[in-house]
C-alpha cells in the first residue's frame, strides 16, 4: 500500500487506466465483449430460437424492434452522461459501473421469464431494458475511451475494441443457440449474466485516474485533469458540441461517415436478398458465409486493424481500405458471368467486410480524435448517431433502386457512396482540427 500527499491518496495493487497501457487495452477490450454478448443473443440468438418455436416473423420484428429503440436514443443519453457524473470515483467509470450493473440485473431478470414463448410483451419489456443499459454501456465507454487513451494508442484499442465485441456477438449467438435448444432458454440467459458478471470486476478495481475512490464509501477524490474538462450545465454542453461539430474538419467528417454509411447500409440489405433471390442460396448458406466473415474480420481487427492505422496513419489507410472497396465493388459487378460461381462470390463477401470492419475501424478513430473531451460523449455519439441514420438510408435505398437497375449496377452504386468519402478524406487535417479544438479551449478558460 502506497501513501502520496496532496492531490494523490491510498493508491492500491493496480495502477490506474491512465498510467497503464496494457490495463488500458484488455479494460476496453473487455468492456466491448461484455457489450457484444447481449447483443448477440439478443439480435440473433433470441429471435432463431423464437422462429425454431413457431413465433411469426410479425411478432418476431415487434420484438426486434422493441429492443432496437433504446439505440434510438443515443443521442439523448450521451449528453447527460457530460453533465452529470460523480468526479471522486472520474468522469465515466460511475456511468461504466452502472451501466454494466444494469446489464447484469435486467439479464437476470429475462431469465424469471417463466414462459417466453407465450410472454413475449414481457420478453419485449426486459428486452428493452436490456438494449437501454448496453446502450448506456457503450456510450460511457466510448467517453472513457477518448478521455484516456492517448491519440497514438486510439486506433490499435478501436481495433481491439471492435473485434472483442464481434467475438462476443459471435460466441454469444454460437453458445446460447445451443444452450437453448439443449437445456433451455434460463441456463442460456443466467449463464451469459454470470459471465458479464465477471466483466464488471475490472471496472470495480480500476480507477480511471489515480487518486480516485473506487467506491464511493472508499478514500480518494476527484482528479484535477477530470475537474477541468467537466461541464455543469446545459447551456455549456450544447453550445462546445455546437462549436465543435461546426468545426470546418469536423462537419467533414460528419458528411464522409453519412456517405460511407449508406453505402455499407445499401450492401448489408443487398447481399442476403441478393444471394438468395438471384443466385439461389439457401438462407443458412448466406448466414454461415457471414458468421465467417465476421469472424474473420474481429480476429483481424483485434491483431492488425489497429496497428496498420497507427503504423500508416488513419488518412492513408482509410484511403487503401476505400479504394480496394470500390475495386471490390466494381470488379462483383463487372464479372456478372461469374457470379454462378460460388467461390467467387464467396470470396467477395468476406474480402468485402473484412476491408469494411477494418475501415470501420479506423473511422472510428478518426472521429475520437476529432473529439472535444468537454463533450466527447455527446460529440462521438453524433458521430455515431449520423452514421446509423446512413445505414437506415442505404438499407431504404434497395428498392428504388433495384427498380430501375439490375443488380450488377445496384451494387456498383456502392461506388458512388464510398468515393463521397474517399474524396472528403483527403481534407481532413487532425493538426488543424486539434488547434482549432485548443483555441475552443484556450477561449472557454478564458472566459
Amino acid at each position: 500500500m502506497l501513501f502520496i500527499k496532496s492531490n494523490q491518496v491510498t493508491r492500491k495493487t493496480f495502477p490506474a487506466l491512465s498510467e497503464n497501457t496494457f490495463l488500458r487495452y484488455f479494460s476496453f477490450a473487455a468492456l466491448y465483449v461484455a457489450q457484444g454478448i447481449p447483443e448477440g443473443l439478443l439480435w440473433y440468438a433470441i429471435p432463431a430460437w423464437l422462429a425454431m418455436n413457431g413465433i411469426s416473423p410479425g411478432e418476431i420484428g415487434s420484438y426486434v424492434a422493441a429492443i432496437g429503440l433504446p439505440w434510438s436514443f443515443k443521442i439523448i443519453n450521451a449528453p447527460v452522461m457530460d453533465r452529470f457524473t460523480y468526479l471522486a470515483m472520474g468522469r465515466r467509470r460511475p456511468w461504466v459501473l452502472l451501466g454494466q450493473l444494469g446489464l447484469i440485473l435486467s439479464f437476470l431478470s429475462m431469465s424469471l421469464i417463466t414462459d417466453p414463448i407465450n410472454n413475449l410483451p414481457a420478453l419485449m419489456i426486459v428486452g428493452f431494458v436490456v438494449s437501454f443499459f448496453g446502450v448506456s454501456q457503450d456510450i460511457a465507454v466510448d467517453g472513457m475511451a477518448i478521455d484516456i487513451l492517448p491519440v497514438d494508442q486510439q486506433a490499435r484499442a478501436n481495433g481491439l475494441m471492435w473485434g472483442s465485441k464481434t467475438l462476443g456477438i459471435s460466441a454469444s449467438v454460437a453458445a446460447g443457440s445451443l444452450i437453448m435448444s439443449q437445456y433451455g432458454y434460463f441456463y442460456a440467459i443466467v449463464s451469459f449474466s454470470l459471465t458479464i458478471s465477471f466483466i464488471i470486476l475490472i471496472p470495480l478495481f480500476l480507477r480511471e485516474r489515480p487518486g480516485e475512490k473506487l467506491l464511493p464509501w472508499t478514500k480518494g477524490e476527484a482528479s484535477k485533469a477530470a475537474e477541468k474538462i467537466q461541464l455543469h450545465s446545459w447551456k455549456g454542453i450544447f453550445k462546445s458540441l455546437y462549436k465543435v461539430f461546426f468545426l470546418p474538419v469536423s462537419l467533414m467528417m460528419g458528411i464522409a461517415v453519412f456517405s460511407y454509411s449508406m453505402g455499407r447500409g445499401l450492401i448489408d440489405t443487398v447481399l442476403p436478398v441478393f444471394t438468395v433471390q438471384e443466385l439461389g442460396w439457401a438462407d443458412t448458406q448466406y448466414s454461415q458465409i457471414f458468421a465467417t466473415a465476421n469472424l474473420i474480420s474481429g480476429i483481424g481487427g483485434m491483431i492488425i486493424g489497429g496497428f496498420l492505422i497507427d503504423y500508416f496513419g488513419k488518412v492513408k489507410m482509410i484511403t487503401v481500405y476505400l479504394s480496394l472497396l470500390i475495386l471490390l465493388a466494381a470488379v462483383m459487378s463487372y464479372f456478372k458471368d461469374l457470379w454462378q460461381t460460388e467461390l467467387f462470390v464467396t470470396g467477395f463477401i468476406i474480402g468485402f467486410y473484412v476491408l469494411l470492419t477494418f475501415t470501420t475501424i479506423a473511422i472510428f478513430a478518426s472521429a475520437m480524435q476529432l473529439c472535444w473531451k468537454r463533450v466527447s460523449a455527446t460529440q462521438f455519439t453524433l458521430y455515431m448517431a449520423i452514421s446509423n441514420l446512413g445505414l437506415a438510408t442505404g438499407a431504404a435505398l434497395i428498392g428504388p433502386l433495384k427498380h430501375l437497375f439490375n443488380w450488377e449496377y445496384v451494387i456498383l452504386t456502392y461506388v458512388l457512396f464510398a468515393s463521397v468519402m474517399l474524396v472528403l478524406i483527403r481534407f481532413i487535417n487532425f493538426g488543424k482540427h486539434q488547434k482549432q479544438v485548443d483555441d475552443l479551449e484556450f477561449n472557454y478558460l478564458k472566459n
